[in-house]
């Protein structure tokens, strides 16, 4: 059974006893995750079943699990940690709260531009799990689409008043902004965002949702979302998310050149991890075809793993049923990319 401990018990050496003492008795792996999704229960409960490893959970979001881990340092009872996000994932390994390790299991398994990249000793500090499309939705009685089929068309004046969007340095949009500046250079990635800045309908505010919901009402006529935010509407059986899907389209940018940016939710060893042998376990689980079904039905993501094939109608809806060119740089670069994205955003007024 998952436990979730109460943010009062997390008192470094007081918890990370109390877990060493259960340890002795039984096999367990000690989980800070950023991830929040029903399936998600079922999935641990198949790794516990599959190995007599339990799994304690602690959640929080990706900023509280790392800032948790740099307060508890050596004392933390983190196993594995679980974020969503690329930049996220590149910070924590930049602060030294990950482990690196080596796994042929998951080398084989995750593609080499979703992971980091190597440490001196071969190691990997963390792999991308789970990968979802930056995408790009629209009106459709007031937009063509050809008029947003690429990234660069966000900050093209032809786009004038017409863009919402969240806060730029929101980390899935300094993603983003991370893989456009390694794709078109700083200088081309500057200008594109005061671009951006000046096409935009209202001041960025709200989430994912909220873009789509302000194109169907609207607000506004292009936004930019995260695939599983559409993907949950197409799924839904609300007659007022019915109606936010019968009013808008998607694209998913740039076929003709780089591809979709796709970010990543994944995982890393804790850097004072006690049960490292249960910790790489449980990684190399979630990089199987049956653990990554469960992302993909569960919340609507593409696998990450090489050769798993899923069946989830909203995914196939998106992309008519074919298959989507994706972007391939390296997607530690795009992490890499994010402190100076953030100093650009300042400098162009970018909130």
């Amino acid at each position: 059974m998952t436990r979730k401990f109460a943010p009062a018990l997390l008192v470094g050496g007081v918890l990370a006893m109390t877990l060493g003492a259960a340890s002795a008795q039984e096999q367990v792996v000690n989980l800070y995750s950023a991830r929040h999704y029903s399936t998600d229960e079922a999935l641990y409960n198949d790794f516990t079943k599959a190995t007599g490893i339990r799994i304690n959970r602690v959640d929080a979001d990706d900023a509280g699990i790392l800032a948790r881990l740099k307060a508890e340092g050596s004392a933390s009872p983190a196993d594995v940690i679980l974020l969503v996000d690329a930049a996220r994932l590149h910070k924590g390994e930049v602060d030294g709260l990950f482990k690196p390790i080596q796994s042929k299991v998951l080398n084989d398994a995750i593609p080499a531009h979703l992971r980091s990249q190597p440490a001196t000793d071969g190691g990997i500090s963390w792999y991308g799990l789970s990968t979802r499309a930056r995408v790009i939705v629209y009106n459709k009685t007031k937009v063509q689409k050809d008029d947003v089929d690429t990234y660069e068309e966000l900050g093209d004046p032809k786009n004038k008043g017409k863009l919402c969007i969240r806060s730029g340095s929101h980390p899935y949009n300094l993603s983003l902004f991370g893989a456009v500046t390694e794709h078109l250079g700083d200088a081309k990635a500057e200008e594109w965002l005061k671009g951006v800045v000046s096409n935009l309908a209202r001041a960025p505010k709200g989430g994912d949702t909220d873009q789509i919901k302000a194109v169907a009402a609207g607000e506004c006529d292009i936004a930019v979302t995260n695939s599983y935010y559409l993907a949950r509407l197409l799924r839904s059986t609300k007659p007022e998310d019915t109606a936010v899907i019968s009013k808008v389209g998607v694209v998913f940018p740039n076929q003709q050149s780089w591809g979709t940016h796709m970010n990543i939710a994944g995982g890393a060893v804790a850097r004072h991890a006690k049960n490292q042998e249960n910790a790489v376990k449980f990684l190399e689980y979630l990089a199987s075809a049956s653990a990554q079904n469960y992302f993909a039905n569960g919340n609507n993501e593409w696998p990450a793993a090489k050769g798993v094939a899923v069946d989830n109608p909203a995914l196939k809806s998106m992309t008519g049923g074919a298959p989507f060119k994706s972007e391939t740089i390296p997607i530690s670069a795009v992490g890499a990319n994010t402190v100076k994205v953030q100093q650009m955003l300042d400098r162009v007024g970018f909130k």
